[in-house]
């Protein structure tokens, strides 16, 4: 992932907001409806909490009563927020470090949006193509391939990951770490140690 890349580069704006006091019922037929990972629990404008799929995991874990219970109850306290001239790839790491999918961003007006581990993975495929298109646009790989080494592939060539090493570092979605290669196992993009589980 591009060191350069901020999280002002990726960051949904459009997130959803819910209050304390609403049951988890009316929370996740919202996140379902808006196909989200997670809502904000805001005080006014202010957020206090988040409530992510985790959270309603727990909740049915606990066999409790999502039409009865407030989403206060269930929410993820206190919220993690960043600026959004923050580097991606070290709230990456922050995610991964602290086994969380989604972090806030705020600035001194107030929320901007939401950065969320799919967002981040979003981003790690972007700049995979970003690379191979400024590559191939500047010359900055021969058409041919060196005599010396005729199995380097030339330009246009099918390569596993497109030839780059950033193409496969990610947020592990089973386990939340940052992980340099991530591979599809059973529709989640998981790291190697959760691919052998």
């Amino acid at each position: 992932m591009e060191s350069t890349l901020s999280v002002r580069d990726v960051l949904t704006t459009e997130y959803v907001g819910v209050s304390e006091s609403d049951t988890v019922l009316d929370a996740v037929e919202l996140m379902r409806d808006e196909r989200a990972s997670c809502v904000l629990v805001v005080r006014g404008s202010e957020p206090v909490g988040i409530m992510t799929e985790w959270d309603v995991l727990g909740l049915v874990a606990d066999e409790g009563k999502p039409a009865m219970t407030t989403v206060s109850d269930y929410m993820t306290t206190p919220v993690i927020t960043v600026t959004p001239d923050r580097s991606l790839a070290d709230v990456a790491t922050m995610m991964g470090r602290q086994n969380i999918r989604n972090v806030v961003v705020e600035d001194a007006s107030g929320v901007l949006g939401v950065v969320t581990q799919r967002d981040v993975i979003a981003a790690a495929g972007s700049f995979q193509g970003a690379v191979t298109t400024s590559q191939s646009a500047t010359g900055a790989i021969d058409q041919e391939r060196p005599v010396d080494n005729p199995a380097t592939p030339a330009v246009g060539d099918a390569v596993p990951n497109g030839g780059d090493e950033y193409s496969t570092q990610g947020v592990c979605e089973a386990c939340g770490s940052l992980a340099d290669s991530l591979r599809d196992a059973n529709g989640k993009l998981v790291c190697a140690d959760c691919r052998s589980i």
